[in-house]
């Protein structure tokens, strides 16, 4: 299991992200929380509810997550200044627009960069700065949209897919240094990111959750020292029977 740190920051990659700012709420009494995001100086109703919820201090960093070249450099000036690191939580991504990425090579691209190359640029240096530290989890937002990708949202989705694999070979290569990782795979969120699906007639998922319940069971998966958590947890038996389902099928499948 990975060691917490009495003393340790929480890192937040995607400042403004309402699942990351609401796990980040349930992680911060009596630590320093780090905010990464662009706009850093735009985070002042962020900080607020992290000061309420129990934060010592919040800080504000730049962060442009397609700035891949930028990434190394960023987390080890953060591990220098504000380690050390309890836990970084990587929570930033886009959605997208399905329709117009099957016919605009460059917004596909752009999704698959975010959702997956900016992560993984993330990811790696974090993972190097936890070994050596010894201590630390790092939470990463992968999502049933991954498990088996749907042709309702497949660029999406297949960003997913790749990010699950990476993270859960990340998971066990972390397994015995003393720091780990936690990935956690929610069904459809109902909030800021879906929103424009839903106004345009998109009906939620069954099992949908909102970023509460999602803060809340990824919590309960950190405190408990777990490296993963599907929420609502009955999502790791409906997919199961999901992974069975006969392509024929599967392809007819809304969203």
């Amino acid at each position: 299991m990975a060691q917490r740190d009495p003393d340790g920051t929480i890192l937040l990659f995607g400042g403004r992200s309402e699942i990351g700012v609401a796990l980040a709420r349930r992680l911060a009494p009596g630590r320093h929380v780090v905010l990464a995001a662009r706009r850093p100086d735009d985070l002042a109703d962020e900080t607020a509810a992290l000061l309420a919820a129990g934060a010592t201090e919040v800080h504000t960093v730049a962060f442009d997550a397609d700035d891949t070249d930028s990434h190394p450099t960023l987390v080890a000036a953060l591990v220098e200044k504000h380690g050390p690191i309890e836990a970084a939580i990587v929570a930033f991504g886009i959605l997208g627009d399905q329709a117009r990425a099957e016919a605009d090579v460059a917004h596909a691209l752009q999704i698959a960069h975010t959702d997956y190359l900016a992560q993984v640029s993330v990811l790696i240096p974090l993972a190097q700065a936890f070994r050596v530290q010894r201590s630390g989890t790092i939470v990463v937002f992968s999502s049933v949209a991954g498990v088996r990708v749907r042709r309702a949202n497949y660029v999406y989705g297949s960003t997913k897919a790749g990010l699950d694999g990476f993270a859960g070979g990340m998971a066990d290569s972390l397994h015995g240094t003393g720091a780990r990782l936690l990935l956690a795979r929610p069904g459809f969120v109902v909030g800021q990111m879906t929103k424009e699906l839903m106004a345009d007639g998109v009906k939620p998922a069954p099992f949908s959750v909102d970023a509460e319940a999602v803060a809340d069971a990824v919590a309960r998966a950190y405190r408990r020292g777990r490296t993963d958590v599907w929420i609502p947890g009955i999502l790791r038996f409906v997919f199961i029977g999901m992974r069975l389902l006969p392509r024929a099928i599967w392809r007819r499948l809304p969203r």
